[in-house]
């Protein structure tokens, strides 16, 4: 994230605790930013009262926040810390981006029934195929299907000789 936009997104002041002198970013891994002041990056003797401004900062709305403020109280051996730790609200997938977890994608055909790798399914609708000029037809089994790990709404599979990718909600479980 560039410079000035951070500023805009942190309104030019410290994003625990609202601070304004000596602001610098903070790189939050695996590909976030967060905007604090020296106090917040720890330099220097940082009283333990400092970080009480945490219970504010927890409520941010943006996602990298969040996940520096929570992996920031859990280095921070103090029962209120823990407390706010657990009372945090996070969607998953911020969750889960905080403890490094990687989401795991389910896939649902077009009833809704769970698909696995390696299921076969059938086409419920005629499907241009992009590229290979044919038409996949309604009907077609299409057998030993792969799972598009990031993305929910796409599967793997053959179909006359050719692996394509294949919108779930256009196949039913078999």
């Amino acid at each position: 994230m560039r410079w000035d936009e951070l500023m805009d997104r942190a309104g030019s002041v410290c994003e625990f605790c609202g601070a304004s002198e000596g602001l610098a970013s903070v790189d939050v891994p695996p590909e976030d930013q967060v905007l604090l002041c020296p106090s917040c990056r720890g330099e220097g003797d940082v009283p333990a009262a400092h970080w009480r401004c945490l219970e504010g900062a927890m409520w941010s709305g943006e996602p990298s926040v969040q996940i520096a403020v929570w992996r920031k109280l859990g280095e921070i051996d103090e029962m209120w810390a823990s407390d706010a730790r657990e009372s945090m609200m996070m969607e998953p997938e911020v969750m889960a981006r905080a403890q490094n977890v990687a989401v795991e994608v389910e896939h649902f055909d077009s009833n809704g029934m769970r698909l696995e790798h390696g299921d076969t399914v059938v086409l419920i609708k005629d499907l241009p195929v992009k590229g290979a000029g044919f038409t996949a037809k309604r009907g077609t089994a299409v057998r030993n299907i792969s799972l598009v790990p990031e993305n929910a709404g796409h599967i793997e599979g053959k179909v006359e000789g050719q692996r394509i990718v294949i919108l779930t909600e256009f196949v039913k479980r078999k």
